[in-house]
């Protein structure tokens, strides 16, 4: 690979040029997976809701393209009516409106994106179980489940939301409560080795760990590449908002094994660790959000250990746009191609998602210098 980054800068016009078409079509609703080339949709209260407006967000902030800025700001608005439904929200608020209200406050300075975003917030923090120190992940699905003592490595990712908290109302009760979660994951997700647990249950009552879950990955012992990869950016932002070294040596550890089990071509399968007969497929939204935390730590560290970290970022992000992009085909509206969602239920495999879609555009605005972080 070229050190040069004319090949982001390609990638990056490719990508506003790809984005003004299918913006047309998808417009200020809520793409997940794309099927036949097309984005399926899905409601406003779905986890993923806020990585569509958040990428047009990343755009917007280079091209200024007012079009773009419009659509998101609509599908913040229609995040109103979740906050007020209240029943479908879950830990992943802090997908949702880090990357809509937090986003639009940071390039706006919009009071109503600050008032939402602190909302947002607020109800973030009331899921943290004093018990056992653990954001709950989700509510009921169904009729009788219990799943209040459930907490996922995902959750990493939501914690910024509770700095950002923090450091808009000087008040440290936010911070406090994603220390207390980061601190739980080191304990009882990070392995020694560096792979990660994707589901670890808890007593709610008592706050005894009891067992642990394979979640999306092949199974509880195994090495899902995405949670891997939440664990690196998490731990990352976890240390960026702190400075407890802690977290950082924890984001190193989840990067060296993530880098360790890397194919040729630098984008993960879906699982590091899978038996025989299993299909390895690939997953490259977990090479693209891991590349942003790579990318992060290299800012962290110093001299040749910051080159290490960013070059493998630059690795991953290079052989998606060359090896898993879909900038001219005309019948397929996600950006990068091979994403897996949930291989366990034999949900969304081998498809474009839009958190991958996310992660490397954030990845390439990283590369470019093009401003801060949204988490």
């Amino acid at each position: 690979m070229s050190t040069s980054l004319d090949w982001a800068q390609e990638a990056w016009e490719k990508t506003v040029h790809k984005v003004a078409r299918t913006s047309q079509r998808i417009g200020d609703r809520f793409p997940h997976a794309s099927v036949k080339g097309e984005y399926q949709l899905e409601p406003a209260s779905w986890w993923t809701a806020g990585f569509w407006p958040g990428l047009l967000w990343l755009l917007y902030r280079d091209t200024q393209n007012e079009q773009l800025k419009l659509l998101a700001e609509s599908c913040e608005e229609q995040l109103d009516q979740v906050i007020a439904d209240y029943y479908r929200l879950d830990h992943d608020i802090g997908f949702m409106w880090t990357l809509t209200s937090v986003a639009r406050y940071k390039l706006l300075g919009a009071e109503d994106s600050k008032r939402r975003s602190l909302l947002a917030a607020n109800l973030l923090a009331a899921r943290f179980n004093v018990q056992g120190n653990y954001i709950r992940a989700w509510n009921p699905w169904r009729e009788g489940e219990d799943n209040a003592g459930w907490a996922i490595i995902d959750c990493m990712m939501n914690l910024p939301l509770l700095h950002w908290a923090s450091r808009t109302t000087g008040d440290p009760r936010y911070k406090h409560i994603a220390v207390r979660h980061a601190d739980m994951a080191l304990e009882h997700f990070i392995r020694p080795d560096g792979s990660v647990n994707h589901i670890v249950v808890f007593d709610p009552h008592t706050g005894e760990k009891l067992e642990v879950k394979g979640g999306q990955g092949f199974a509880p012992d195994s090495g899902w590449s995405r949670g891997t990869a939440w664990a690196i950016y998490g731990m990352a932002l976890s240390h960026l908002h702190t400075g407890d070294e802690r977290y950082l040596h924890a984001a190193k550890r989840a990067a060296h094994f993530f880098m360790a089990n890397l194919p040729e071509d630098s984008v993960p399968h879906w699982d590091f660790r899978l038996p025989e007969g299993i299909t390895a497929y690939r997953d490259t939204s977990a090479g693209a959000c891991a590349a942003c935390g790579l990318l992060l730590i290299a800012e962290q560290v110093s001299g040749q250990e910051s080159s290490l970290y960013r070059q493998a970022g630059e690795r991953i992000l290079h052989s998606l746009y060359t090896n898993y992009g879909a900038w001219d085909s005309g019948t397929e509206e996600g950006l990068i191609l091979h994403g897996t969602s949930h291989y366990p239920e034999g949900k969304n495999i081998d498809v474009p998602l839009i958190y991958g879609d996310y992660y490397f555009v954030e990845g390439l605005s990283r590369l470019l210098g093009h401003g801060e972080l949204f988490w």
